[in-house]
């Protein structure tokens, strides 16, 4: 699938795995829904596509403006609901976005603002105690994935070849590093980082689950209950990680060195004089 086609993944997903009436007062690219998880209360929130949006640059699942700042606003939303409650609710992010929204307006009245803002949001829901789980059923492309669901506790995609997960797609790619996307592709099965398949990103240990399901289009009932378990049990594993999600993510052997790099600038601010 290339970045200019939509998707109907993400809306997919969010009619099977919510399957409840989404939360008035959203643009049409963003769907919020209030549902249940292993009986705990929680907020589904998708970025979709939309043919007819007024900005151009954010009609094919892109996240743009708009769907940044209300990325915000539904993450926001759910933490001031549950200010106060010892047992926060858990926010699924489902993600199929094809990136971030290129064009003059996008930059011009701040986008970096909007997506920040909506990853901020996600990262102080998950430091609030919010169980924060993304499921990748589609693209995940560019700065949309950092604005919609990489701050997650736990991240989970499904096991497919339409799902992709890079800094930006092949063609623009290939014309910033000068190559072809023959030349990339080739690159690509040597050096993981540089791949798209999911497989690759897999194998970096960002990924806490690969979900295999018989069909990612058209998900039947067993599709769904293979999901649900896997969001569940993600759940309970966020439960019992004092950490919060974020040493989990560094456990996979091609980020040792990484974690190593963590360690020794952890250990060097630890040991700095007071005075400085």
């Amino acid at each position: 699938m290339s970045q200019n086609e939509l998707s109907t993944r993400g809306a997919t997903w969010m009619r099977a795995l919510a399957n409840g009436t989404p939360v008035a007062g959203y643009s049409s690219t963003l769907q919020v829904v209030d549902a249940t998880l292993a009986g705990q209360p929680t907020r589904y929130i998708a970025v979709v596509p939309d043919a007819e949006n007024r900005f151009p640059r954010a009609r094919n699942g892109e996240v743009g403006l708009i769907e940044g700042w209300q990325l915000a606003r539904a993450v926001r939303d759910a933490m001031t609901a549950d200010a106060g409650q010892e047992k926060k609710r858990a926010i699924v992010a489902v993600i199929d976005v094809a990136s971030q929204a290129y064009g003059r307006r996008e930059e011009a009245y701040g986008i970096h603002l909007a997506l920040a803002a909506a990853a901020d949001a996600y990262a102080a829901a998950r430091l609030a105690g919010h169980p924060v789980i993304g499921l990748i059923v589609g693209r995940a492309m560019s700065g949309a994935l950092l604005a919609h669901g990489y701050q997650a506790n736990r991240l989970l995609a499904l096991d497919d070849a339409e799902v992709m997960v890079h800094a930006m797609g092949k063609a623009a790619a290939a014309r910033v590093t000068l190559r072809s996307v023959a030349d990339l592709e080739r690159l690509a099965q040597e050096i993981p980082p540089m791949a798209y398949d999911i497989a690759s990103f897999a194998s970096l240990g960002l990924l806490w689950k690969l979900l295999k399901v018989k069909s990612t289009n058209a998900p039947d009932a067993s599709d769904v209950d293979t999901v649900q378990t896997a969001l569940a049990a993600a759940l309970a594993d966020i439960a019992a990680d004092p950490s919060r999600g974020l040493e989990s993510r560094m456990g996979a052997p091609l980020r040792n060195a990484s974690s190593e790099v963590r360690k020794r600038l952890r250990e060097q601010w630890n040991a700095r004089p007071e005075s400085a």
